[in-house]
């Protein structure tokens, strides 16, 4: 987990720090700053892959393409082989993120579309002078946004958004009716007037003082399988399964699994081990008993 943060605008350094420190539990490890008068970016990192050359933000190599992201990339090995393959050139050791800013080079902002991840992030495009916000495609990453007086302002919580002179804290009442009626305040809605969520699976692209938003995925319900056996369909799941939990490995630093007490978490630990020598480190959550007792 990481944090993001940032503004358009003229540069002000002592906002986007107060708006970084205000994330500094979702990225203890560093941070990290970029200002060019027009735009302002802040990341708090939580050193998972490349722990030594990985630090954002990232650009590309003429540095008029800048990113900051709250993100995972799993297929990023691959990815860069095939980059390198077609002409570009990385800086870092194998840093997941600075495949983001190779991939809009190539594909611009449909970049998402190309892969296997969750993020929440923010790229500067500063010839274009073009900011996009991306969301994985089902919103595992937060990411929150304000356009006010012809200026984009962003981060990972909200928390930090109130950290600039521009956003207040004006309630949205409507949402907070949908909250207290639904029990859930529905996207891109916050319970904040001028604070909006991106939806995911959404691309914001901002320029010349407007933001546009569009999808770049939607999950699409097919016909449903007919041709198929169950025994068949179960060793295709188990297969999806198996990946999901492996590609989730790759990083250079120790991980654990959370035990829910379901049949969920003890199957990834039951797929972790087939992919670790050494026994996996697991955690639960317990409760004082109200009696006074400790949960054993």
């Amino acid at each position: 987990m990481c944090g993001i943060c940032g503004f358009t605008g003229k540069r002000d350094d002592v906002t986007l720090k107060k708006m970084a420190d205000a994330i500094r539990h979702r990225g203890p490890d560093d941070d990290g700053f970029y200002s060019d008068g027009k735009m302002n970016l802040g990341m708090r990192r939580l050193s998972i892959v490349d722990l030594e050359t990985g630090r954002q933000p990232i650009s590309n190599e003429t540095e008029n393409i800048w990113v900051v992201a709250n993100c995972e990339i799993y297929d990023h090995v691959p990815l860069r082989k095939t980059l390198e393959t077609k002409g570009h050139h990385f800086r870092t050791d194998h840093c997941d993120t600075e495949v983001i800013v190779h991939l809009y080079e190539e594909f611009g902002e449909d970049w998402p579309s190309h892969v296997n991840g969750m993020f929440g992030g923010a790229l500067w495009d500063k010839e274009s002078e073009r900011l996009l916000l991306f969301r994985d495609r089902i919103g595992k990453k937060p990411l929150y946004y304000a356009e006010i007086s012809g200026r984009l302002i962003f981060a990972s919580e909200i928390k930090a958004l109130f950290l600039h002179p521009l956003i207040s804290r004006r309630l949205d009442y409507q949402a907070l009716y949908n909250y207290f009626g639904f029990k859930n305040i529905s996207a891109p809605r916050t319970a904040y007037d001028d604070i909006r969520q991106l939806l995911p699976g959404h691309v914001l692209v901002w320029q010349g003082g407007e933001g546009t938003t569009r999808p770049y995925w939607n999950l699409e319900f097919g016909d449903p399988l007919t041709d198929i056996t169950e025994q068949e369909a179960s060793q295709h799941l188990f297969e999806l399964f198996e990946d999901a939990v492996k590609i989730r490995m790759q990083c250079d630093v120790p991980y654990g699994a959370y035990l829910s007490g379901g049949v969920d978490s003890s199957s990834v630990v039951s797929i972790m081990r087939r992919y670790e020598s050494k026994p996996v480190t697991t955690f639960c959550l317990g409760y004082e008993d109200k009696t006074g007792g400790q949960f054993p």
